[in-house]
């Protein structure tokens, strides 16, 4: 289990690379809930989201041959953004595999970056592909199942610990489950009466799965989400849920696409399926958890187009 010395070390080592993103009060989205809430606007981050904390930290404890050797990573999209830039910034050549699902913004980005951008029918040939570049030489960053990569996350964590007022629950998207874990890990070490929640959306229910079977197992892929679509989640992120995480909701693709409508409208900030899946989360949390509740909520990143959630929606019957 990652501690929460490993995340304050991992909060040091990458300060200076990445932003320590605003924890908020939201009015608009209290009035929505009716209840307070607090969040933490990681789509403010370097590359849109999260995930340049976690490949950050990765690419920090590379040693000098494997630095010179470069990186490989596998993404539904912002993980293989992060990758890309933090990996230009700090002089490393990366590989970055992504599913021909994956957004065509987040493809552009990675290759304006300087990365090699190698494209596969669907994830678990990224994954296979990945293996085959492994052997090759190159060094994976995970974007979940790594230690190192996982107290990356964690930062999130520790600062809406130290910067949020009073929580009860805050409420975390799960895609292979890296940043739920690490959150969890520093949320329960600094406030351990706060309860945590993941959610997913249907047809990427990785976790719900590893829960319902005792561990990791394969899944069958569907949601339009892709930056949650992970095959399988890991023992390491799977660990970390089952002890630490008070269940995983899932809610359907065309709820987190009404999400992203809705932060916008009342929160006015532009976010992705990934995070608009927070909020159909956190009325079923307020249902469970009764009066007093004071919610947080990880607002994990904003890399869709215009574009997209006009295609999305439209999809999906929503105006």
């Amino acid at each position: 289990m990652i501690g929460i010395t490993d995340i304050e070390a991992t909060a040091e080592r990458i300060a200076g690379h990445v932003v320590r993103t605003p924890t908020l009060s939201s009015p608009g989205l209290s009035a929505l809930l009716g209840v307070p809430v607090t969040v933490k606007l990681e789509l403010l981050q370097r590359t849109g989201s999260f995930k340049a904390r976690g490949a950050t930290a990765k690419l920090l404890s590379l040693g000098a041959a494997e630095r010179a050797a470069g990186v490989v990573a596998v993404s539904g999209g912002n993980h293989g953004i992060a990758v890309a830039v933090m990996a230009a910034a700090l002089d490393v050549k990366a590989t970055v595999v992504m599913p021909r699902s994956a957004p065509a913004r987040a493809v552009a980005i990675a290759e304006e970056a300087g990365a090699s951008v190698r494209l596969t029918d669907g994830m678990a040939e990224a994954f296979s592909l990945v293996d085959r570049l492994r052997d090759e030489g190159l060094t994976l960053v995970h974007p979940f199942d790594d230690p190192v990569v996982v107290a990356g996350q964690g930062t999130v964590g520790l600062e809406f610990a130290d910067d949020a007022d009073e929580l009860t629950d805050v409420v975390v998207s799960v895609g292979g489950g890296g940043l739920v874990a690490g959150v969890a890990a520093a949320l329960r070490a600094r406030r351990p009466d706060v309860r945590i929640w993941g959610v997913e959306t249907e047809g990427a229910e990785a976790m719900s799965a590893a829960l319902a079977a005792g561990g990791p197992v394969p899944v069958k892929l569907s949601s339009l989400v892709s930056t949650l679509s992970a095959p399988a989640v890991a023992p390491l992120t799977y660990d970390h849920v089952s002890a630490l995480v008070t269940d995983v909701l899932v809610v359907p693709d065309r709820e987190a696409l009404r999400g992203c409508h809705e932060l916008a409208e009342h929160a006015k900030v532009w976010t992705e399926p990934a995070a608009g899946c927070l909020l159909p989360a956190a009325r079923r949390v307020l249902r469970r958890v009764g009066d007093g509740a004071r919610l947080g909520l990880v607002v994990c990143g904003g890399n869709a187009t215009v574009s997209d959630m006009a295609s999305w929606a439209e999809r999906h019957g929503l105006r």
